[in-house]
């Protein structure tokens, strides 16, 4: 079962990434990558959780979202991972581990920083070079749910992805996340940055700072950096070294804990 970083902040939005044991593709089927969004749709109601962007593949997920609480995340984890492994291991009669033991967040700046960390989500698949060229390809993502939303069945929880972003309407909502994403398909920037999934934190400098205090003790050895993309607490020692990048790179074997 996934184990939680225990740091959640209530009110705070997290780029959760988690990947498959020993960089299998236990998801490569897309029978198995609808059930996860299945139990993450669960999770939203039972929890509720707000989901703000998505994207299976074949091997590890990102999630962005937000809860006002720091469990309902925690919870939404188990819930969705161990399902997700149960199920699987049910039907291949196989034994062992599904998912690596820890997964990663991230807590993200809402406003600009959130939109960059959206639009990094929706090209992961983009990233493979080859598997899709644009990400309304790839079905098991949030880009279509944002872009053509359903009437039932909704994951994402779009009220409050507009409140973070400061955007009035829904179809400013549909504009602009489009716009977002076809001016980095045109400017090629779908390189892989590990700034949104090896940090406990990013932001601006005054945001991070809030962050790293909110987390006391569990923060207080952290170290604060900053470069063009913005400032970030650093994870020690690269504590979990995720290396969340395109469907068919290669992971990195280590999975260390701080």
């Amino acid at each position: 079962m996934a184990r939680a970083n225990r740091y959640f902040l209530p009110g705070y939005v997290w780029h959760i990434t988690h990947r498959c044991h020993k960089k299998e593709f236990l998801l490569k089927f897309a029978k198995d990558r609808q059930r996860w969004l299945v139990w993450l749709f669960e999770a939203k109601k039972r929890f509720r959780l707000d989901v703000l962007n998505y994207t299976v593949t074949s091997n590890h997920i990102h999630l962005l979202a937000s809860a006002n609480d720091n469990q309902t995340i925690a919870k939404s984890m188990q819930l969705i991972a161990g399902r997700t492994a149960q199920e699987y291991n049910n039907r291949k009669q196989r034994h062992g581990a599904f998912w690596e033991d820890r997964y990663h967040a991230t807590a993200v700046e809402s406003g600009e920083h959130l939109a960059r960390c959206l639009v990094y989500i929706d090209l992961n698949m983009v990233r493979t070079g080859g598997v899709i060229r644009h990400p309304s390809e790839w079905k098991h993502s949030g880009y279509l749910e944002i872009q053509a939303p359903p009437n039932r069945y909704a994951i994402i929880n779009r009220i409050k992805l507009r409140e973070l972003l400061t955007i009035g309407s829904d179809q400013t909502l549909i504009d602009s996340h489009r716009k977002w994403v076809e001016d980095a398909l045109k400017a090629k920037d779908t390189q892989r940055k590990s700034y949104w999934t090896e940090n406990l934190a990013v932001g601006g400098r005054d945001y991070v700072y809030q962050v790293k205090e909110a987390m006391g003790v569990k923060a207080h050895k952290r170290q604060v950096v900053g470069d063009e993309l913005g400032y970030a607490i650093k994870e020690p020692l690269g504590a979990y070294h995720s290396v969340f990048d395109a469907e068919m790179d290669g992971l990195s074997p280590r999975n260390r804990v701080f």
